[in-house]
């Protein structure tokens, strides 16, 4: 084996372990040598991120399937995991996004508010909201044996994330170089390889994946003509709406 093609393959492995650690609470170990800063290693964790949401999915489905006997108890307790096993990390920027918009109203500093470690009542409010209607989506598809439609609106969500590093300009130094690293090369074998997963899942894929994409441009802009500025904080935000509007979406159509 050459030692380019050595280095990429430890590159890629080290980029998917990142990918798994930045976006989920599952435990990822590195050695003290790895150097996840590497151009490879950053475009690896974007290229496997909706990977990360496949992975989350079926493990939330595996365990509602042993939960299914207690119904929309189960369901609940499936999809309350499923948002601790990224975290909340998403849930945590709709409260920073939400404290933004409404302090950019009363004509203060958007970017320093959402970099302030304390949250207001109004952030704390709309994540309130966005957990009841994430935990409804979810509820009532497993409850209606979409299972399958579930993990697809995962991958859907994180892949609409890929479209928002091509198309934003970021005000935060590790958004604008993850960006940097992300090549057509990346941005498309993602694309591809998560378009077939995802038709293998379910047969109207493709057109839950328009409709994620246009979703995201669509929420990503009105946050950001709000805030004035993107961030990882619009990405999480977006993600999580994303998710729940699909969820509707899904609903509405079956």
């Amino acid at each position: 084996m050459g030692k380019d093609k050595k280095r990429f393959i430890i590159n890629s492995y080290l980029g998917l372990k990142f990918s798994f650690s930045y976006f989920s609470i599952l435990p990822i170990n590195f050695k003290a040598s790895d150097d996840l800063s590497k151009k490879e290693v950053l475009a690896s964790m974007l290229f496997f991120l909706p990977l990360v949401g496949f992975i989350l999915g079926l493990g939330t489905v595996v365990l509602f399937s042993f939960l299914a006997h207690l119904e929309w108890y189960g369901a609940i307790v499936s999809a309350v995991v499923y948002m601790m096993l990224y975290g909340f990390i998403h849930t945590e920027a709709v409260i920073d996004v939400a404290d933004a918009i409404y302090a950019s109203h009363s004509g203060k500093d958007a970017y320093a508010v959402i970099k302030e470690p304390t949250v207001g009542a109004m952030g704390v409010l709309y994540a309130i909201g966005f957990v009841l209607l994430k935990v409804s989506g979810i509820v009532y598809l497993f409850t209606h044996n979409y299972l399958m439609e579930f993990v697809a609106v995962l991958i859907i969500s994180r892949v609409s994330l890929l479209l928002l590093f091509k198309v934003h300009t970021f005000n935060s130094s590790f958004a604008t170089q993850l960006k940097d690293t992300l090549s057509l090369k990346y941005f498309i074998s993602s694309y591809l390889i998560f378009m077939l997963i995802g038709s293998l899942l379910i047969s109207n894929f493709i057109i839950l994946l328009i409709l994620g994409l246009l979703l995201s441009l669509g929420i990503s802009f009105y946050i950001k003509s709000k805030i004035g500025f993107a961030n990882g904080d619009v990405l999480g935000t977006t993600l999580e709406s994303v998710e729940i509007l699909l969820f509707l979406a899904i609903a509405l159509m079956l």
